[in-house]
């Protein structure tokens, strides 16, 4: 072989190494991130969702891809978007924004590997045979305690202690709200209180229960922990503000946006703790063999501007419980 044609074929093979080196680079794994709120509102569980990826090693954009649908509190949306993910043969679909999405996300498939982030109990949804033994493709975080309806209760009575007659502002469409409902109503009894029961299912019944607890008479008000609710946390702090009803919630959200205080879990500790089952997964783990986490890490929240507004005077004993107080 002549020197310029040995040169001409090297050169020909040469042009053609990027093509064939990109061809061989494997492709990225894909999270599919399923939720039933808004990017918006859930943009601070999404950052602790990904801080519990980085430390198993896992970037998004660099070592991993992540594709988001949210439903935007359109229940019905759910199975459209979870099947969507399906298609795309995402690697595992990390779920947020409640029970609704997870159950959507299981009649989607039974191979992809699920991971959940929410407050319901996954056994009584049907998601998992039991917390230490799933059994199936999902697993994930949970926050399951009884005594958090009872614990909100209290220091509503605490605050309130002539109170005689408490609301509960609660989604029928939730699947979790039998059991939200069983839980308050069993804690209330336990407290001697009457509950006033009012529902919300669009903006406008938000509306609606408002002015239904002044006419009934309801001292204070407990919102359920609940996926729409959250998205409408604005709405609720402005027509508790209204109505001059003092409220308790679920998320620090609420009081940051005005509300005047919230008891429920950290709900950033139970997106960082999905992000770590997820990156397991990825590692190769099997969501059968990885118990429910229950978090347990749980904080009071209370904002002293809304009690001022609200001509509350707040007991010394109530302050020194606050994990945060919002001056």
């Amino acid at each position: 072989m002549r020197r310029r044609d040995f040169l001409t074929l090297v050169g020909g093979v040469a042009a053609g190494w990027p093509f064939a080196v990109r061809a061989q680079q494997p492709t990225l794994p894909v999270i599919g991130y399923l939720s039933s709120t808004s990017s918006g509102p859930y943009a601070p569980f999404v950052a602790a969702f990904q801080q519990g990826l980085k430390e198993t090693g896992f970037v998004a954009g660099q070592n991993v891809a992540i594709e988001y649908r949210w439903a935007e509190g359109q229940f019905d949306r759910l199975p459209a978007l979870a099947a969507d993910l399906v298609r795309r043969q995402v690697a595992i679909i990390a779920v947020g924004g409640g029970g609704v999405t997870a159950l959507a996300a299981k009649e989607a498939t039974s191979t992809i590997p699920i991971v959940f982030a929410f407050g319901s109990d996954p056994v009584k949804l049907g998601l998992v045979a039991s917390l230490n033994r799933p059994g199936g493709n999902i697993t994930g975080v949970s926050t399951i305690a009884v005594e958090i309806g009872q614990k909100r209760l209290q220091l509503l009575r605490d605050l309130l202690p002539k109170a005689v007659a408490i609301g509960f502002l609660m989604n029928p469409r939730s699947p979790n709200s039998a059991f939200d409902l069983a839980d308050m109503q069993v804690a209330a009894r336990g407290l001697g209180l009457q509950l006033i029961i009012v529902n919300a299912r669009d903006e406008r019944e938000i509306d609606t229960a408002f002015s239904d607890l002044v006419q009934q008479g309801a001292a204070a008000l407990v919102v359920q922990p609940e996926p729409f609710l959250f998205s409408r946390r604005n709405q609720l702090v402005a027509q508790a503000t209204r109505y001059a009803i003092p409220a308790i919630y679920f998320e620090r959200e609420f009081p940051t946006a005005g509300g005047l205080m919230s008891y429920g879990p950290d709900f950033r500790e139970v997106n960082r703790q999905a992000g770590i089952y997820t990156g397991r997964i990825l590692k190769g783990a099997k969501p059968a063999d990885l118990p429910v986490v229950q978090s347990t890490k749980f904080e009071l929240v209370i904002n002293l501007r809304a009690a001022k507004a609200l001509g509350l005077e707040l007991p010394a004993t109530l302050l020194t419980l606050a994990n945060e107080v919002i001056e």
